[in-house]
This record gives structure tokens, sequence and C-alpha cells, in this order.
């Protein structure tokens, strides 16, 4: 399915963003009764199967949701939900689904390492920042583990101590009789919800959880090309693992501030430059305003007000070292409001050359006519 075509996986499994894991089980075993290929042969229900094991797949790991809350279809390990026929459904789902039980393979994960958060800090730069690259220093906030335990969790000077339900397992194992033979599985052990050890003492600086919130500051080399929606990541940046998982990653995610000159097409830059109406008639030399200084062109007599002159390569880098944008000008031609006496005659006689009376009913829609009245 084309990521553009994704629905919400909330929305495909009928629950609420909010909603417990029991709930999307719930949600999920309802709806993979209905469509699955065996019990349902309508059209497009083996497509829609897919889809409700993809949306699962994501919704049950916690590390795969939060990210998906995060960044939603590109979030890390979204984007390969459902690549197998029966997406996130595990043998122990499919038992599960019709029989009530889970199989052997759905062990819980509670007593292994579990890898941190990753974090999004947003920051704004200048388009001058854009097109030549720049570097900025972010700071940000993050779960770090707690120096006075050591992440243990557990007061100096004591340890946890082994679960007496689960034997240090984290998990417990019950066995169920059916027609179809005996299952085993496995559920996290309620008293130590699947750590496998409790804290007796917890710590007084990390109330046990083995992690404090502590405030970093990072200097990010940002490339020139930039634009609105990139991202750089920083790797181990996150938030601290849990059970000496990895920690997760820091996006940053830049935000190119309007620019009062330049408006930015991809890597093109367009703007705006006024000329006077002797200079557009007579043709000449103006200085115009690039991304990197001031650059001069020649503008033909003649030229129109909106023409528009073409700046090679005084655009944006491309992110990927593909050469630079251009830089497009487009002159206006002004006016003027206010004339002299003098002015007034000498471009009477102007007007009288081309067979034009400014000052003639008739001919007060011209150009000149206009212009001698001051009018735009």
């Amino acid at each position: 399915m084309p990521m553009a075509e994704k629905r919400d996986y909330y929305e495909v499994l009928g629950v609420s963003r909010s909603a417990s894991a029991e709930e999307i089980k719930r949600a999920y075993r309802n709806l993979a009764r209905k469509y699955h290929p065996d019990v349902n042969k309508q059209p497009g229900a083996e497509a829609k199967f897919k889809e409700i094991n993809e949306a699962y797949e994501v919704l049950s790991d916690v590390s795969k949701r939060r990210a998906y809350d995060r960044f939603g279809h590109e979030g890390p390990g979204a984007a390969q939900a459902g690549a197998a026929g029966f997406g996130g459904a595990g043998l122990g789902d499919i038992f599960d689904m019709f029989f009530g039980m889970g199989g052997g393979s759905s062990a819980a994960s509670g007593s292994m390492a579990e890898r941190g958060d990753d974090l999004r800090q947003d920051l704004e730069i200048t388009l001058e920042e854009a097109a030549s690259g720049v570097e900025k220093t972010v700071r940000f906030t993050r779960l770090e583990g707690c120096d006075l335990c050591s992440g243990t969790g557990a007061r100096p000077g004591t340890q946890p101590e082994a679960c007496s339900m689960c034997r240090g397992r984290g998990t417990i194992r019950h066995t169920q009789n059916t027609i179809l033979g005996t299952f085993q599985t496995t559920t996290p052990c309620p008293r130590c919800r699947g750590e496998g050890q409790v804290i007796q003492s917890p710590c007084g600086q990390c109330n046990g959880s083995g992690r404090i919130r502590r405030t970093r500051e990072r200097v990010i080399r940002i490339p020139a090309g930039v634009d609105s929606g990139s991202r750089i990541r920083l790797t181990g940046e996150g938030d601290a693992g849990i059970r000496g998982g990895d920690p997760g990653d820091l996006y940053v995610v830049l935000f190119v501030r309007p620019h009062e000159v330049f408006e930015r097409r991809n890597n093109d830059l367009y703007c705006e430059v006024p000329i006077s109406f002797a200079t557009a008639a007579l043709g000449g030399a103006v200085t115009v305003p690039t991304i990197a200084g001031q650059e001069r062109i020649t503008i033909p007599e003649g030229t129109q007000s909106g023409t528009t002159f073409r700046l090679r390569e005084k655009g944006i880098p491309d992110l990927n070292g593909r050469g630079k944008g251009d830089q497009y000008v487009v002159v206006k031609v002004q006016v003027p409001t206010r004339l002299s006496a003098d002015q007034k005659h000498l471009l009477r006689q102007f007007a009288a050359s081309l067979g034009e009376h400014p000052d003639e009913p008739h001919e007060e829609k011209s150009f000149l006519g206009r212009l001698f009245r001051g009018e735009k």
C-alpha cells in the first residue's frame, strides 16, 4: 500500500489515540476474526486483514507506537509494519484470535532491554543561514541514566532483588489443554511488571526509575541548502534506554524564517526591484540584491514593467551537492508622483513627439497622460 494511501492506524482499528494496550488488542481480535481470509471470502477482505495487522503491529509495540505518535507513518520502525503476509500477527496472535489463547512464540519481552524514546527539537534559521550553512547550538531536555544509583533505581548501597513470583524471569508461564493439544502462554509478571526484579529501597534521586531528566546543549552543523521541514538526526542523543537498552535519537527539525526581500521556490529565489521610467525607457545598469551580496545587471532600453531577468546560480545550493538554483529579478517601473513644471514641460514635448496630447480629454487614458498627471 503506498505511503500516501495509508490510513491512520488508530482509525484502522477503530480506537482512540489514548486507547490502552488491552483496548487495542481487543479491537484487533474482533476485526481480525471478521476479515481473516479463511473466514471472509468477500473481495478486499485480504487487503483489509493486512491493513489491520499492519496497524496492530505498530500500536501493540510500545516503542513503535511512540515513534508513530511522534512522526506518523515515517516514524522509526513504522515503515516496516506489515511487510510479512500477516503483518505483526505472530503464531501466538493467530491462535489467540481463533481459540482465545497464545502460542509458545508470544513470550513477553518485559525483562528485555528497551530502547529509549526519540526526541524532537524545532530550530528556526534565516534564509541566509540556509543558503550558506551554519553551526547552531540546540538546547533540549532528555532522560538520562541516574548517576546516583547508576541506573539501577535502587538506593546506593542496595541492589534490586529478583522477583520471588517469577524468579527473576519477568514472565509467568501458563499451560492450557485444548482439543488441538497442550499450549503454553507467557504473560508479564504482575508483581514486578515484567522487570524480573523488585526494588525494596528506591533511589532518592530518581525515585526508583533509574532515569532522571536533564537539559543538554549540542552544537550541530546545518548544511547549505536545507529548507523548512529538513531534519537532522543526532544518533544516541534521545532518552536513555531501559534495562540497558540503547538510547533514542534526537531529531532537529528546521524552519526557515520568511525573508523580507526574497521568495524561495525550491532552490530558486525571486525578488522585485524598482527601476525608474527613464531607466526602463533608455536602458542602463542597476544594482540588485542577491543572497550573497549585490550584483549589477543591465536593463535594455524599452524594458516593460514586470520583465524578469535570470541570474544563473545565484540561488540556494542543492542539498545533495547538485549545483545551485537561479535568482529571478522582476523589475517594476516606478511612475513619478510629483513633477516640477520643467519636468512636465519636457514630458509634454516628448508626448507630442509621439503624437500624444496628455492635456486633451480623449488622450487621458494614454500612458504619458497618466504619467503627466502623476497617476499609476
